[in-house]
């Protein structure tokens, strides 16, 4: 699966949970600028649900920022 393909499905995901359809994320956005860390969960739960995938604590703290969470993505989808 393409970064372009997993963006767009993780911004569905991301406007579903924050209930704002205006609501926008790319490669360099944060959750510290963004999101705090109760929504953090609720994201990592939907993405593992809609991407059938399980993510570990250590992966997500290895995460700077949403490009490293697109590529921790893409990895696991594309097995």
């Amino acid at each position: 699966m393409e970064i372009s393909q997993i963006l767009a499905d993780v911004n569905i995901i991301f406007k579903d949970i924050m209930d704002n359809d205006d609501f926008e994320v790319n490669e360099s956005s944060t959750a510290g600028d963004e999101w705090d860390s109760l929504t953090n969960i609720e994201l990592v739960a939907a993405i593992e649900k809609h991407f059938n995938i399980r993510v570990t604590s250590a992966e997500i703290a290895s995460w700077a920022n949403v490009g490293d969470m697109l590529q921790s993505i893409k990895s696991k989808t594309d097995k």
